[in-house]
């Protein structure tokens, strides 16, 4: 693969890196990811992967745009608002790098789509707001072996860490199961403060492109926490994979996915 003298001035800040350079340039051209909502975590992920040159990125959500994303969900603009959140995230993908394959799905995950969905990429992004979102796609990418990155943003905090299934432990690991319904409150009814989106999605693009390219070490095993009043980051070492988890475990006793709520898949809004 021969880069031409277009792609050699667009990826020249990656190519003098001797961390990426020309090789590494090749991979990210040559690889997917799948980015699950296109809202304030999967926006900004979305737009530096593309810029990355990224070769193939899925992105799916459901919903529409609206007024009240466009604080935070920087992949949409005003002249979007009513229009499908994965057609308004591909044209600005697109506008950033003809070079990248959008495929768009207007769609909710859940078990019954989410393996087909995920099959064909090489890292997964979760970008959704809900927990029994979050614990289904941590299910089916432990089972299909696909690694992936888990982020969660509210009010002015945010945390994520990056599942490689066989070399460290999953999102279930740590977090059991579920917590009962409106135990915890949403975005939506806590806030969430916009550049926290940036900040905590961007990272998760930064961790898609450190697997795919091999430079650097990765949050596995490890939850990054950020306050943003305080200004801190915090690393903290998570227990070793498969103790006694239900999903990563030599003997696991969750074997079939979970829809745990028919709003399973309800993205950032």
């Amino acid at each position: 693969m021969a880069f031409s003298n277009e792609q050699l001035e667009r990826y020249s800040r990656h190519i003098i890196l001797k961390e990426i350079g020309v090789k590494g340039q090749k991979k990210l051209l040559n690889s997917s990811v799948l980015i699950i909502g296109a809202g304030g975590l999967g926006a900004p992920a979305a737009l530096y992967l593309a810029a990355a040159g990224v070769g193939k990125i899925g992105i799916v959500d459901a919903d529409n745009v609206d007024l009240s994303n466009l604080q935070r969900q920087v992949i949409h603009t005003t002249d979007d608002i009513g229009k499908p959140k994965v057609e308004s995230a591909a044209e600005t993908m697109k506008a950033i790098n003809p070079d990248v394959e959008v495929v768009t799905y207007k769609d909710y995950v859940s078990s019954y789509n989410i393996m087909e969905l995920i099959k064909d990429y090489d890292f997964i992004i979760d970008g959704t707001d809900n927990f029994p979102a979050k614990f289904l796609i941590n299910d089916a990418c432990v089972m299909a072996k696909k690694p992936f990155s888990h982020a969660g943003i509210i009010r002015f905090k945010g945390q994520l860490m990056t599942v490689v299934p066989g070399e460290g432990p999953c999102y279930r690991c740590v977090f059991k199961s579920p917590p009962p319904p409106d135990a915890v409150p949403t975005c939506k009814q806590a806030g969430v403060i916009g550049a926290m989106g940036g900040v905590i999605g961007s990272l998760q693009a930064m961790e898609a492109i450190k697997y795919i390219t091999g430079v650097g070490e990765l949050l596995v095993g490890q939850l990054l926490t950020y306050d943003a009043l305080k200004m801190e980051f915090h690393k903290i070492k998570l227990p070793p994979r498969g103790c006694g988890c239900a999903v990563c475990s030599k003997d696991p006793t969750i074997t079939k996915l979970i829809d745990y709520a028919q709003a399973a898949c309800e993205f950032k809004k």
